[in-house]
């Protein structure tokens, strides 16, 4: 496969599974799309290796797609269709490798039923799962030097703020897998015995929801301190994310009946308002 064929299949497959992402992505520099996309495959592919029920053996899978990744970083590509976009990608951005086996960390700890004891806990586990995602991605948005450290900061923080969200509209569906992402020290603190609609429950999402808007607000300086030219890109990730938390919460935190989502139409919009 050669290079632009790879790209090109890394665009399908962005287009067609990343409803968040996709929009802000437009926004971007032919090159810097094309990058996002790669980026992306890489971690629909790590995702799927948890979530796919025809995988028996997960951990062998992910043992595997982890030797993929070290030898392709190290100029052995094998024959998937990735590969050459990913590596393009990495060298072009000079993005640390390391981001992207934390990636493949955060996947192998979803794979055995789990509860998060304590909030520390469960930023360690947003942080390897969305965290160096924000990391991977503003080498792609570019940033000065000098403002490496601060960036590098807010990329982490602004993570989390994706993550929560993520978690507060997926408690249904994790609960179906046997996965609470909600910490213990939190459902003792709100009463909630049981993941279950009512009073408690709703005061714990409201709790949890305050958590999300603080990250996303410790992380706000990070829009100018990328390039000039990636802000609105930033700006209406963002902006999808945050819109996603707010419907959460007009809902009432209504989550366990139905998927709370943007619509498409509205994320549109907000691209649209990120490029002024």
């Amino acid at each position: 496969m050669t290079l632009d064929q790879s790209y090109a299949w890394c665009a399908r497959v962005a287009r067609s599974k990343a409803e968040n992402f996709y929009p802000s992505f437009v926004l971007l520099s032919r090159p810097q799309h094309r990058a996002m996309c790669a980026i992306y495959a890489f971690m629909r592919y790590c995702d799927d290796l948890a979530d796919d029920e025809t995988v028996r053996d997960k951990k062998g899978a992910i043992a595997r797609w982890r030797a993929d990744l070290e030898d392709a970083l190290a100029g052995r590509p094998g024959d998937r269709k990735l590969w050459p976009a990913f590596v393009d990608t990495v060298a072009r951005y000079g993005i640390p490798h390391r981001y992207f086996f934390e990636m493949i960390d955060g996947v192998a700890s979803d794979l055995e039923p789990r509860r998060i004891l304590k909030f520390a806990e469960l930023y360690d586990y947003c942080y390897h799962v969305a965290s160096v995602v924000g990391l991977t991605i503003v080498h792609i948005y570019g940033f000065h030097p000098a403002d490496r450290e601060r960036v590098l900061e807010l990329a982490e923080k602004c993570g989390i703020a994706f993550q929560l969200t993520n978690i507060l509209r997926d408690v249904r569906e994790d609960l179906e897998k046997g996965r609470v992402y909600l910490p213990d020290e939190d459902l003792e603190r709100f009463e909630v015995a049981e993941i279950a609609d009512g009073p408690a429950f709703r005061k714990l999402m409201a709790f949890e929801a305050r958590r999300a808007r603080d990250y996303y607000k410790q992380s706000a300086p990070l829009v100018d301190l990328v390039a000039e030219e990636s802000r609105p890109a930033l700006r209406a990730i963002i902006g999808i994310y945050s819109r996603l938390l707010e419907k959460i919460v007009e809902a009432d935190y209504n989550v366990l009946a139905r998927r709370i989502r943007v619509p498409t139409t509205e994320k549109l919009k907000i691209a649209a308002r990120a490029r002024r």
